[in-house]
Order: structure tokens, then sequence, then C-alpha cells
């Protein structure tokens, strides 16, 4: 079976979906939306970076609509409700990077969308990299010991490349490091992670008495210019340390934490492993690290290069999730509802 796929948006992570999609034998893509009007009417291979794929970018979501596509691929940095219950109630799936997991920290919009689905038939299923396959990973790992007393996963990243202000900010960085908001700055901006701990605790089958965010930050001790024309000033965050948390009994049974630096001029001075750590405590206790590397065909010619090994990981999981999505039942669809996601499509046949 071939599924018609659309893809929605094509910035940084929608490009890697569009790569993905495009070399994949199984997907066959069909359409595009593009939210910036000078993005309109140009190939979307031309859009990508890639060749031409002979579809072409539009801002007419009724037409897109109208093209019945199997799945859309809604790469968005944030996630617009009514433009996906718009979706969702004509009978097209969605898999999703733009900030889901669950929906429940979406508060009403959640029923929403939940009734959409309902409505259409349609399932809607939201991950990435972290939050999203990490915690599959997590998941599975834990299924090899016969007593979990907690799981842990690290996310360590110097992000000094990464272009993206409008994300970081709302984490947090670039505020002064004693302005005091920060905490709950932070808890806002990384919320999703609450959508994570949820997903862990549910896979272990244990109810959860709370969920609680902490976290501690660095300072630049000099004004730190970064891609995007931005600069970090001195005495500003260019460093955090959060943890999601998952709460039973007084104890931390599940532990999400992020640790993300810029720079060389920080203080305190914290270490980045590049890369995640998950810890699955218990009998046996068991620690799995993933790091990434590139191709052995890759040539570093320029930063953004490498920028998109990065995107390309937090693209994947949610490709990869199109033909369990298309098959699940209609609604809301986590890693605990779909079975086995399976790479096919992907491997290459030529040398």
């Amino acid at each position: 079976m071939t599924y018609r796929v659309v893809q929605w948006t094509t910035g940084n992570v929608g490009r890697k979906s569009v790569h993905a999609v495009a070399t994949n034998s199984q997907l066959e893509l069909v359409g595009c939306y593009a939210w910036s009007r000078h993005k309109v009417g140009v190939d979307v291979g031309e859009l990508c970076g890639i060749e031409p794929l002979g579809v072409y970018a539009t801002d007419d979501i009724e037409s897109l609509l109208a093209l019945r596509p199997d799945c859309i691929v809604y790469n968005p940095m944030f996630p617009d409700t009514d433009e996906l219950i718009g979706i969702l109630e004509r009978g097209i799936n969605v898999v999703t990077t733009s900030e889901f997991i669950n929906g429940t920290g979406m508060g009403t919009d959640r029923n929403r969308i939940s009734d959409a689905c309902a409505r259409g038939g349609a399932t809607v299923f939201g991950s990435g990299i972290n939050p999203g396959f990490i915690q599959l990973f997590a998941i599975v790992t834990a299924g090899i010991s016969d007593r979990v007393d907690r799981i842990a996963i690290l996310e360590s990243f110097d992000t000094t490349i990464y272009n993206s202000p409008a994300t970081e900010a709302r984490m947090g960085f670039g505020y002064p490091v004693d302005h005091p908001d920060l905490q709950m700055v932070t808890q806002t901006g990384s919320a999703i992670f609450a959508e994570a701990v949820l997903l862990v605790a549910d896979a272990l089958g244990t109810d959860l008495d709370e969920v609680r965010c902490v976290a501690e930050y660095a300072q630049t001790t000099e004004d730190l210019p970064l891609p995007g024309d931005w600069t970090i000033g001195k005495g500003c965050v260019a460093g955090i340390d959060v943890r999601w948390q998952g709460i039973v009994a007084g104890r931390d049974v599940i532990e999400i934490r992020g640790v993300w630096t810029k720079g060389q001029t920080l203080e305190p001075r914290w270490e980045t492993t590049f890369g995640y750590t998950v810890t699955v405590e218990g009998r046996p206790t068991i620690t799995s690290t993933l790091r990434f590397e590139p191709p052995p065909d890759f040539t570093a010619e320029t930063i953004d290069d490498f920028i998109m090994l990065g995107l390309t990981i937090t693209a994947m999981p949610a490709v990869t999730a199109i033909p369990a999505v298309v098959a699940a039942a209609p609604g809301i669809a986590t890693y605990t509802d779909l079975p086995l996601l399976l790479p096919r499509g992907t491997l290459t046949t030529t040398a």
C-alpha cells in the first residue's frame, strides 16, 4: 500500500519530513501547505533543498483537504487547534511534531480535538525525538526488568548552533538569571514534557500523585551572539537544567531532564554529553546511551548540514508512524496505543 501524504509547512522540521516522504517507497507526497506567501507556487523540492518533486506549495487549505490524503504531516512550530480540528473532522489523519503527545496540556482544547476525531473517524498522533521517541525507548528498555523502581531520561546538548530564538526564549534563555518569574517561564515553555511523563506512567500502569517541574540556570559571563541575530546579554540565562518529575508517595519515579547550554562562558560551568541517557533503575538496572553520528557519505561543508541531522531525528518518529496511525482507531493515539512502528520504505537498495 502507498500512503498519500500532505506536508503541512516547510520550516526546519518540515523540510526533513519532506525529504523522508520523498524517498520512502511507501509514501507519496500529493500536496503541501505553505504559511509564507513567498513559498506559494514554488516546487516543494526546491523549498526543501532537493530535486523538484512536481508538487507545488499552496496556502489554499480547502484544496489540500479536497485531495483526501491518508495523512497530513503537521510540522508548525506550535499547533493551531482550530486548524487541527478542521483537518481531523474531514476524516484526515495527522502525525505531528508540534508539541503534542497526548494533549493533556491543552485543557478543554483536547476535548475539541478528540471530538473532531470522532466526527471525522480520524486519528492524531504526536511525537518527535524528545518528547516522543525517547520515551518509547525508555518504555521498551524497562520491559526487560522484572522490577522497575524509577525511570530517568536525560537529554544533554550544547545548543549554541541551533537557530530558533522563538522556541528557546520561551524556555528562559536570555532572561536575567535573577528574574523573579524565571521558574514559571521555564515551566510554561517546557510544559510538553509533562505529557511525556504521563506517557511513561501510562506505559507502567501507574497513577501519579503529581507532576512537578524544577529548574536550575547558568548565566553567560559576557555577551553571547547567537544565530538568528540573537544575543544573550551578560548575566542572562545561557544554560538550563530542567527536570519534569512524576511523583508517587513523595518519590519521583519518572524523571525527564533536559540540560541545554550555549557558548563557553557559563557560570557555573556545566558539561554536556551530546545525546540521551536512559536509566531504568530496578532489577536489573539498565543504562542506555543514544548518540548520533553523520552517515558515511556525510560532508559537513556548512554548519547547516550538521544541524539538519538533529532535525531528521525530530521529524522521523512522526513520519515512521504514518501506516500505524492510518490503521488506528479514531481518536488521540500515543505510543501506548499503537503497535510496533516499523521503518518500512527506508532501506536503501542501491550501492
